[in-house]
């Protein structure tokens, strides 16, 4: 029966007073949250678990927010070979699970709204987690995330998935929470101009410890970055890493995705897909001025911008034949450079 209202009952009813309750209402609830609970679970498709064998290669997807991109869920789905496909997220509702369910090649959608580290914590959440075939976070704020989900079971279910190799994606802010360093808006968010003019200011939260999507070891990843003109406040985010000693000079990487974009990374290669860019992030240098109450200065920045066909290999960070345009980036004492034509930063 495709409703939390089935789900609890089983879970609050002896087994036997909710099957005679439930073989009453069968088809009579609406595919609906219950009101008020820890958490709102929301099936589409089938409700017995199908089983099948963990892909051989990981998978990560970049959704850079904005519309969504069909064929990056295609290739989720692909690589999990069907099965259950979980929507997680701390707001909203089943938004995806029709969406989804249309593609085809799935037994079951199922989206899990966890608002709370109580409901984080839920045998039937972490169920659900641990039997699916592939798993998707959803955009709203990424705080709620960190917040509500971090040091819980649910955590450790998201970490054990990773492990296991299922395909994990995320868009907007479920993306900021896959790299191994996330922004975690934890005071609300933060422009390209106040970043650059003060990388330090109370709005500059970062993270590290949530998830390590596969491929994004020592990577910070920003979504929007071409309409929230976030390009500036990437290089905030890698000279903060690296000042605070959170990743070595060498070490350092980011990823910014353009709306209506995503990045596939499959066996440790990335392809885009959609209508946009990718950037790829690398310092060349330490920072030269990243402190408290000062603007930035952080030059020779290297970006690779990928915004046609051809694989980026995360693991050397370097393109395929020539699929990426390179340039530089500077940070000069808060204001933003680029070697580009025309100085464009995108």
């Amino acid at each position: 029966m495709p409703t939390c209202f089935a789900s609890r009952l089983r879970r609050v009813l002896p087994r036997t007073v909710a099957g005679l309750l439930l073989a009453g209402l069968a088809w009579a609830v609406p595919a609906v949250a219950q009101a008020k609970a820890a958490f709102d679970y929301y099936l589409s498709g089938s409700a017995a678990d199908v089983v099948l064998p963990r892909p051989s290669t990981p998978m990560t997807v970049l959704m850079g927010g904005g519309p969504d991109v069909d064929a990056a869920f295609v290739a989720m789905i692909r690589k999990a070979g069907g099965g259950d496909f979980v929507v997680l997220r701390a707001s909203g509702a089943d938004g995806y699970n029709a969406y989804l369910l249309a593609m085809g090649g799935l037994d079951s959608v199922e989206t899990l709204v966890v608002r709370t580290r109580e409901a984080a914590a839920d045998a039937f959440v972490l169920d659900r987690v641990a039997r699916a075939e592939a798993i998707f976070i959803a955009g709203g704020d990424q705080a709620d995330y960190v917040e509500q989900w971090k040091g819980t079971p649910l955590h450790a279910a998201l970490q054990a998935a990773v492990a296991a190799q299922v395909p994990v994606g995320g868009t907007s802010a479920g993306l900021a929470v896959l790299g191994q360093f996330d922004f975690a808006a934890l005071n609300g968010t933060v422009t390209s101009d106040e970043a650059l003019k003060d990388p330090y200011q109370r709005r500059m939260t970062l993270d590290r410890g949530f998830l390590v999507g596969a491929g994004l070891g020592g990577v910070i990843a920003d979504a929007h970055l071409d309409t929230r003109d976030r390009m500036g406040r990437l290089l905030a985010f890698v000279a903060r890493l690296v000042q605070d000693g959170w990743v070595g000079t060498e070490a350092a990487r980011a990823i910014g995705v353009d709306v209506e974009t995503a990045l596939v990374v499959d066996d440790g290669v990335g392809t885009r897909l959609g209508v946009g860019a990718v950037y790829f992030v690398r310092p060349s240098i330490a920072p030269t001025v990243c402190q408290p109450k000062q603007p930035l200065t952080f030059r020779n920045v290297l970006v690779d911008r990928l915004s046609g066909d051809g694989g980026f290999v995360l693991d050397r960070w370097s393109a395929r034949a020539g699929a990426t345009t390179r340039y530089d980036l500077s940070a000069e004492a808060g204001v933003l450079l680029s070697s580009q034509p025309g100085g464009a930063i995108y």
